[in-house]
């Protein structure tokens, strides 16, 4: 029977006008599988992946309030067996909200909140190889990591880089398997050619941002940065030429802190994406301050009983709650029978332990590598230590970030944990969220500190931005005594306990140097090396670092400067009220016996500007507390 042609054109138009609903959402879904967006919030930093249709290669990007922080950079990793770089199609994507709240025992501020989105997005290879990349955005960042859900062979390296705009201000330091190189200021492109550490600032139309690795275990390997002159890109270079791997692989986090200076100084980026505290109960972690005896007395004085009693005398004096022993305490150790029960009655150690714990100090020693190197050698060393009452370790000369070391420190943190020690790691790695996972972690050096004789004022004002943002720094300053050795004034020494964060602050002078600054002296008693909350006051990498931490009801000041004498004007953020102020400052001829620095008081109103005459490579320290009518001091 024939159809009315009114029928057939309504049928035919009908089946138009369904073609249509189901094509272009169809489209549609086809592009939104080749571009993925992801932020915490509106103004917050936004990472944008793409998969590129022909290639099959992706990429990702980061901007900040529609301006480029990182432009479209590779994503990928090959192994022996799978190139997950490139000839990739989308499986499928699966979001969620992560929400945490955390405390630590150290670092910027105590109490942590965490709220972070992320994306997973799965891909396959035409062979059947998977490939997850992991995408977290928060307030303060971006980071992924890769995730491969089967065994694919031993990893070869990462196609992995980030490419920043050519002009774009690049803070870097050259690369050294200790991480003490100094930073120096550069565009990304003009930079020169070499290999440069992680922690490295660019600043860009949107803003600044400090790349940043986190969770990094023995399960993979280090990472820097390679960088050829002439470009913006720089590209992660793993520290072995292979990673053997017998199973799934999760690798570290690939992090990018960023926001404005304040936003970045502030940041507990990477911690918040390391894992949680592997240490049940905590409450034997204590921060504190330090008197340090390598910089003050050598070697010499690391071999002498008597030397060290009464440095722990000095150190009972002042209040300061640790002592730290230095190389020599067990310079003869390789002469000792280790295979008699009793090879530690030949140190004078617990004698001294023993000495400071009547005098309400406790002894940090330090150690080699070397000496720790095995299971059976930490098991004679570390039950002994905290059975002669040692509260904890310095461990140093690792220098390195390959998978083997990486694996040694996975075995030393639970056995350290275990045996109650505090630990502070030298000629290391730096902090990749180990002191949210592992507490007792006090500090890391993996910074040139003071006992480097080339640093300079530039270097020492660029730390707060860089290597102190990822975690505590142990540069142990104080070191009054080195006059010439050091390129900063008194103030700005005094200054640098406060602009550095480290859980043991180390104090590296001599007990006379503190003797003949009363004032500095004085200072250091009141600094503590635990805090409710961090600021940045002023900041201009390589120029000036003005931070302020809170304990209590006291903010805590700590200002550095780089070049020309000048009256710094510093906001005194705060919050709202009346402040007693009192500052330590470089003065002019040391006639009052304090060898040139003053003291000053003032009561300002939360938001006024404090106003400090700052030397050439100068800077100040400061307490404030809430001021009202009879309080004359922030000292107690």
């Amino acid at each position: 029977m024939a159809v009315p042609i009114r029928t057939a054109v309504a049928a035919l138009c009908a089946g138009l006008v369904a073609a249509l609903c189901t094509t272009v959402p169809a489209q549609a879904e086809r592009r939104h599988e080749r571009t993925w967006s992801l932020s915490a919030t509106a103004h917050a930093p936004r990472a944008r992946i793409s998969l590129d249709d022909t290639t099959g290669t992706l990429s990702l990007s980061v901007s900040r309030d529609g301006r480029p922080v990182l432009e479209p950079s590779p994503v990928g990793i090959v192994t022996e067996q799978a190139d997950l770089s490139q000839g990739l199609r989308f499986l499928h994507r699966k979001d969620r909200l992560i929400a945490q709240s955390y405390r630590v025992m150290s670092g910027k501020r105590l109490a942590r909140e965490v709220r972070m989105n992320e994306t997973r997005l799965s891909f396959a290879t035409a062979a059947g190889a998977r490939l997850d990349l992991v995408v977290r955005a928060s307030a303060d960042g971006v980071a992924y990591r890769y995730v491969l859900p089967a065994t694919y062979g031993d990893v070869l390296g990462e196609t992995s880089a980030f490419h920043l705009p050519a002009d774009a201000g690049a803070w870097l330091s050259t690369y050294r398997v200790d991480n003490e190189g100094q930073f120096a200021q550069y565009t990304a492109a003009t930079a020169p050619t070499r290999s440069y550490g992680h922690q490295a600032l660019f600043e860009t139309p949107g803003g600044y941002t400090l790349l940043a690795e986190s969770d990094l275990t023995g399960a993979y390997s280090g990472a820097r940065l390679a960088h050829t002159q002439g470009t913006g890109a720089y590209r992660i270079q793993l520290a072995d030429d292979r990673v053997p791997t017998d199973g799934p692989l999760t690798t570290p986090w690939r992090a990018m802190v960023t926001g404005d200076l304040a936003t970045v100084t502030r940041s507990t980026f990477t911690d918040d994406l390391a894992p949680a505290s592997e240490v049940a109960d905590p409450s034997w972690i204590r921060p504190g301050t330090v008197l340090w005896t390598w910089l003050a007395g050598g070697r010499p004085a690391g071999q002498s009983l008597a030397a060290q009693q009464a440095y722990v005398d000095y150190a009972a004096e002042r209040g300061w709650p640790y002592e730290a022993v230095d190389a020599g305490w067990y310079f003869k150790a390789d002469e000792w029978d280790t295979t008699d029960p009793d090879w530690q009655t030949n140190s004078w150690l617990p004698e001294l332990v023993a000495y400071a714990r009547a005098k309400g100090v406790g002894i940090i020693v330090w150690i080699h590598q070397r000496d720790l190197d095995t299971a059976e050698e930490r098991a004679r060393w570390l039950p002994t230590l905290e059975r002669w009452g040692v509260k904890g370790v310095k461990i140093d000369f690792m220098n390195s970030e390959a998978r083997s070391m990486l694996q040694w420190y996975d075995a030393i943190l639970p056995e350290t944990a275990a045996h109650h020690l505090l630990v502070d790691f030298h000629g290391s790695t730096i902090p990749k969220g180990i002191q949210r996972t592992w507490p007792h972690v006090m500090t890391l050096e993996g910074v040139g500190g003071e006992e480097k004789r080339t640093n300079t004022a530039a270097h020492l004002t660029t730390l707060p931005f860089t290597r102190n943002v990822v975690g505590s720094m142990d540069f142990t300053p104080g070191g009054f005594h080195r006059v010439g050795l050091r390129p900063n004034s008194d103030a700005a020494e005094v200054g640098l306990t406060v602009a550095y964060e480290s859980g043991l602050q180390m104090f590296a002078g001599t007990p006379e140097s503190y003797d003949v600054r009363p004032l500095a002296r004085g200072f250091l008693d009141q600094v503590p090396a635990a805090w409710d909350d961090t600021r940045l006051l002023a900041g201009d990498p390589g120029r000036e670092a003005v931070l302020a931490r809170r304990s209590g009801d006291r903010w805590f000041l700590g200002g550095v400067y780089a070049g020309a004498a000048r009256t710094a004007e510093v906001p005194l953020s705060l919050g709202p009220g009346r402040w007693l102020v009192e500052t330590i400052e470089d003065g002019t001829d040391g006639t009052d016996g304090t060898d040139g620095l003053v003291r000053d008081r003032r009561v300002l109103a939360g938001g006024d500007v404090l106003a400090v005459d700052v030397v050439a490579d100068g800077g100040f320290a400061a307490i404030a507390c809430p001021w009202r009518p009879g309080v004359t001091t922030c000292y107690r």
